[in-house]
């Protein structure tokens, strides 16, 4: 596994966060990671702007991963209050259950990096910033792939698997294939 390097998003990693994107055509079509973000449904926006504000605002979070100066992937979380529009929302808020203090909403990896270990060096990077920020518990919606062929390139969250071996545990099924899935992660003192 290549020694990458992990950096948050702030507005000195910004322009290597937007090249990445840049690189992918904005990736998704234009989402530029804001999607689960409280605008993220609005039409109209111009995108790439509006992520910018929130990193200069401190509303945006990520672990970013580099291959020496290139950004390659990240791993998006922040606070639920930061990250509302999570996928499978209506399934996801029925019964009764604690909100957590922060949510791992997605990922992303360059074309080229794919099958690496980028995605599981992000999230470690994620759970690292959670420490710093003053732990919690983490949530998370990965898919479970287990018997089917599913592309990375449509695996937002990642997988259950990569989850589990950094030491999350199924909270209850979300849907068909997803699964919440949790951590606490102690505060670094």
């Amino acid at each position: 596994m290549p020694d990458f390097t992990i950096k948050s998003l702030s507005q000195s990693t910004w322009p290597d966060f937007a090249a990445l994107i840049e690189r992918h055509n904005g990736v998704w079509g234009g989402c530029w990671c804001l999607e689960f973000h409280p605008e993220g449904k609005e039409r109209g926006v111009h995108r790439r702007a509006q992520k910018e504000n929130r990193v200069r605002q401190g509303t945006a979070h990520a672990a970013l991963v580099y291959d020496r100066a290139t950004c390659i992937g990240w791993c998006q979380f922040g606070a639920p209050e930061e990250l509302p529009r999570i996928k499978h929302l209506r399934v996801y808020s029925e019964g009764s259950f604690e909100m957590p203090q922060w949510r791992i909403t997605c990922f992303f990896v360059d074309k080229a990096y794919r099958g690496q270990g980028v995605s599981s060096a992000a999230l470690a990077g994620a759970l690292e910033e959670i420490s710093r920020l003053g732990g919690g518990t983490v949530e998370s919606y990965p898919e479970d792939v287990a018997g089917r062929n599913v592309s990375a390139s449509f695996l937002y969250n990642s997988r259950l698997s990569m989850f589990e071996r950094q030491g999350f545990e199924r909270v209850r099924r979300l849907g068909k294939n997803h699964w919440v899935m949790a951590k606490v992660v102690q505060a670094r003192p």
